[in-house]
């Protein structure tokens, strides 16, 4: 009876699985096709309340302003291209909101703004890019300390107090995408769309689990028939 009630809840486990994995499939080719899109305006005040991660990450935005390069911040980030920081500069709308635009990567050598000063786009300027949800608090084990202005994930909120940016700030910030920005840096279009799908795995782990009970019941039992 034990043998039986443990096996169906292995079962039941697995099927979870296979649900699990329909929804991230599903998730997958939802993002493959908002990242590949047309770029379309990025939500105002008005959607942010509405705004979901399901929803919005990874649609692609193009947006318009004026970049405020004395308030960008740097964000520790690992890359094909090493170690090194993510460049994340305010944008204020035509809209007049703002949007942190993670403009790119660069290495520590050229963490210094003094160091690529053709990269500070003057007036005007177009992005488009990958709208991201933000990363509140740091990364796995290594919390932000906006005190010390050490950055370990892309912290909208925080990062907009740190800054002290004033007026509606988005509650999203966007990747830029791989259009060069002059003398090299920062390094645009990194974004990495990926998606952890072992549910097929963990889904024949607990059926596996499920048959092996059963039929270690079913041997006791059997043993258990001859005693008597």
């Amino acid at each position: 009876m034990a043998g039986g009630l443990l096996a169906i809840g292995f079962a039941s486990l697995g099927l979870w699985q296979i649900e699990r994995r329909a929804w991230k499939l599903d998730l997958i080719e939802r993002v493959e096709t908002r990242a590949h899109a047309a770029a379309s305006a990025p939500p105002g005040p008005e959607d942010w309340a509405a705004l979901t991660s399901d929803a919005a990450e990874y649609r692609r935005v193009k947006l318009s302003g004026v970049f405020d390069h004395d308030a960008e911040t740097l964000v520790q980030a690992v890359t094909d291209y090493g170690a090194g920081f993510w460049v994340l500069t305010p944008l204020k709308t035509d809209q007049g909101f703002t949007v942190l635009v993670n403009r790119g990567f660069v290495s520590p050598q050229m963490r210094d703004r003094s160091m690529r000063p053709s990269g500070h786009l003057a007036g005007p300027s177009a992005i488009a890019g990958l709208l991201r949800v933000s990363e509140p608090k740091g990364a796995f084990l290594r919390s932000n300390d906006p005190a010390a202005d050490v950055w370990r994930s892309r912290d909208v909120a925080a990062i907009a107090g740190k800054r002290g940016l004033e007026g509606p700030v988005a509650p999203y910030f966007v990747d830029a995408d791989a259009t060069p920005n002059p003398g090299g840096w920062p390094i645009g279009g990194l974004t990495v769309i990926a998606f952890r799908n072992n549910h097929l795995i963990y889904a024949l782990t607990w059926f596996a689990l499920a048959a092996g009970t059963l039929i270690g019941a079913a041997l006791i039992a059997r043993h258990e028939v001859k005693r008597g």
